[in-house]
């Protein structure tokens, strides 16, 4: 098996001449390429990892929201409770004052 291009140039075997020269810059454009993949790769991974940031961030918001919403549901039913208390003793006020009216213009027509 014959040896590999990049082995030749690195020994300096005289019989590459310019193929040595070309391997040598094919191997300089090839880590070239692989260091800007590895760049890229590095981009989309802190892309990937902030993404993923964002959702946990807007699932603890969702989260939160769902708790308020969950707390002024309690918070509307009690007052509509109490909303409903008022207007039953309203009315039962408003029951007591007509019978009052009532027995005092009873009292003053005799």
């Amino acid at each position: 098996m014959p040896a590999p291009l990049w082995w030749l140039a690195r020994s300096g075997d005289a019989r590459l001449g310019l193929a040595a020269m070309s391997g040598e810059s094919t191997l300089k454009e090839v880590i070239e390429r692989l260091n800007k993949a590895l760049s890229s790769l590095e981009d989309a991974v802190e892309a990937r990892i902030e993404r993923d940031r964002a959702f946990a961030d807007s699932d603890a918001e969702l989260q939160r929201m769902n708790a308020d919403r969950a707390r002024l549901a309690q918070e509307i039913d009690k007052s509509e409770a109490r909303a409903q208390r008022l207007e039953e003793v309203n009315r039962e006020v408003s029951r007591r004052l007509v019978t009052a009216m009532e027995t005092i213009r009873a009292v003053l027509d005799r």
